[in-house]
């Protein structure tokens, strides 16, 4: 197991009626609050009213962003950085799902920096040393971004979906209130479970020496994904399914599974060029290409992996051979993502064209092949894009 550091700064408060504490935290760090969100849904479920209601009773000057989209733009980037230069921002409140998050990270850093927001990204990025102070209010259980340092930001002009990891992007405090995702679509309920599944399984099939108390740890969200997702779907209001998705959403990629492994992910490459080109979901390209990713990858070298997810996450009989337990993971998967969640499974399903497979793989490996769980070169990745046809 190789060296690492480990440090998670961020205070969270779970579960619910925990936005009493909300004013008290905001004010540690300022009076001057730019709150950022995406569409109406806050209001629609009264949690705008609430938080408004908190700032103003502590007299907090509030100022506000709205209108970040699905896959958030630079531009949205650009214009929170803007604010808070304007209204001399003290801290940044990002209240939504992974999007709304993300956009506002890369707020708090461009807020602090001359140069545009953008320079932040790509082979010649400009370092992240300093952002504002950033709370998080989650409404939806995915990425994740309320317990990590990082985010992944669309620019349209270039065609580009990248991401960024830096310190200084931790959230310093997040309110997870599972009663806040009750109100969550069915869909993107399902595409929340495949996001938080596919963090999980970056990190799980690797080739470096493992821990075993790692991997325990990884088949234990693993499982706990595959027994709630669909409570979640059939209840809404489950609290107990919708608290043990929360918490296994930050997780997943709160760089506590890492334990020092180095192998880079392959999936979430691949899935960004789709959605900054068909602009789709993130969870649900995650969804369509994972299984395929696996299967493509196995082969005898690897396949004790798959033998011990198999087993261990889905229960599959231990005394068959190698190979079918690995195929049978690999089913048991599709029919999970496919079948009990109901997300697509091809790219012709979702718009995705194959006269677009050779650019996309290209850019998924903008930085040299993706040396992953299997070393991938762009004509690997559009052979994986041809096994999402059908």
């Amino acid at each position: 197991m190789n060296n690492f550091v480990y440090n998670i700064p961020t205070k969270v408060y779970f579960g619910e009626n925990q936005l009493s504490n909300l004013a008290k935290e905001l004010l540690k760090f300022g009076r001057r609050v730019l709150m950022t969100y995406g569409g109406g849904s806050i209001k629609r479920i009264g949690l705008y009213d609430r938080v408004v209601s908190e700032l103003q009773a502590a007299g907090i000057e509030l100022y506000e962003l709205s209108g970040i989209e699905p896959n958030p733009r630079i531009e949205s980037v650009r214009k929170g950085a803007a604010m808070c230069k304007e209204h001399n921002i003290d801290v940044l409140l990002a209240v939504g799902g992974g999007s709304t998050l993300d956009a506002t990270k890369f707020m708090a850093a461009g807020a602090c920096v001359d140069h545009d927001p953008w320079e932040f990204f790509g082979a010649n990025a400009k370092p992240i040393e300093r952002a504002l102070p950033i709370v998080t209010i989650l409404t939806l259980a995915a990425t994740g971004s309320e317990m990590d340092s990082g985010g992944v930001i669309s620019n349209l002009a270039t065609g580009d979906k990248l991401g960024r990891l830096a310190p200084a992007l931790q959230p310093r405090v997040s309110f997870l209130d599972p009663t806040l995702t009750y109100s969550v679509s069915k869909f993107q309920t399902a595409c929340g479970a495949a996001d938080m599944m596919s963090h999980i399984i970056e990190v799980y099939f690797n080739t470096q020496k493992d821990l075993f108390m790692l991997d325990c740890f990884m088949e234990g969200m693993l499982k706990t994904i595959v027994k709630y997702a669909p409570i979640a779907l059939r209840e809404p209001d489950n609290y107990e399914a919708r608290a043990n998705l929360m918490w296994t959403s930050s997780w997943a990629i709160n760089g506590f599974i890492n334990g020092g492994k180095r192998k880079a992910w392959s999936c979430h490459p691949m899935e960004h060029e789709l959605s900054a080109v068909y602009d789709i979901t993130h969870g649900l390209g995650l969804a369509i290409l994972t299984p395929r990713w696996m299967e493509y990858c196995l082969d005898e070298t690897n396949v004790d992996k798959y033998v011990q997810y198999g087993v261990n996450v889905f229960g599959i009989d231990a005394s068959q051979d190698k190979m079918t337990i690995a195929r049978k993971s690999i089913r048991r998967t599709e029919e999970f993502l496919f079948d009990t969640l109901g997300l697509e499974r091809t790219f012709g399903a979702v718009g995705i064209k194959r006269e677009d497979y050779a650019m996309m793989a290209q850019k998924a490996c903008r930085y040299g092949d993706i040396k992953g769980f299997k070393t991938l070169t762009p004509e690997d990745v559009v052979r994986i894009f041809e096994m999402c046809v059908q």
